[in-house]
């Protein structure tokens, strides 16, 4: 499996010539879902969630589909007549030849004062977890973690602590885009050496071999 760092919360995996795009949002590149076999979306928030690029996506390939939770659904379906599937917390499925579980419920604690919004993570292949925005534990290992390492809801002990607590071989950072250059040291230094794994960093557009 080949992982594609894109900005922010957005990933690229290829295999066997196909290509799945999880959270293609307002935050990442234009055509960040263009030339993906199936697309998941993990939540309705903008910065994870975006028609434009969604659209994108599904323009260029006819055949691609989507699967996401039903809040996310609801709003494009018509868009995109027979095209999205709805999923939820122990729902399994196979996108672009990719093995899907679904894990999770709930968008983390952003505050008190907020209601929480849905939210699904997605295990690919039984070896890659893509959280979305809240730090669910699948209830199986996990070779590779896609960590949240900056967001309004979390702080630096809750990303450690969630990296101890899922155990997985490799982390690597994920909604980062409103982490600075000057701040990505100290988290680096942090999370590697307190989070128990391996803990990497990819450039939007790079790409590493799991």
């Amino acid at each position: 499996m080949k992982l594609t760092k894109k900005s922010h919360a957005c990933i690229r995996l290829q295999k066997d010539g196909q290509t799945l795009v999880i959270d293609p949002g307002a935050f990442s590149e234009e055509d960040a879902a263009v030339g993906a076999d199936a697309i998941l979306v993990t939540h309705e928030h903008a910065d994870h969630f975006n028609e434009q690029r969604l659209r994108a996506g599904l323009e260029a390939n006819p055949a691609a589909e989507i699967w996401t939770l039903k809040s996310v659904a609801d709003k494009i379906a018509a868009a995109f007549p027979g095209r999205v599937h709805t999923v939820g917390h122990g729902d399994t499925f196979s996108a672009a030849g990719f093995d899907v579980q679904v894990h999770g419920e709930l968008h983390a604690v952003i505050h008190p004062d907020i209601p929480r919004i849905t939210n699904v993570g997605y295990l690919v292949d039984g070896s890659l977890f893509h959280p979305g925005d809240a730090l669910t534990v699948p209830d199986r290992p996990v070779e590779t973690l896609m960590l949240p390492v900056m967001a309004p809801w979390n702080k630096i002990s809750e990303v450690i602590d969630y990296v101890r607590e899922v155990k997985p071989q490799r982390a690597y950072d994920i909604h980062d885009a409103l982490l600075t250059d000057l701040a990505r040291p100290i988290y680096d230094n942090q999370i590697g050496a307190l989070g128990g794994a391996e803990h990497l960093r990819l450039a939007p557009g790079a790409s590493a071999e799991l």
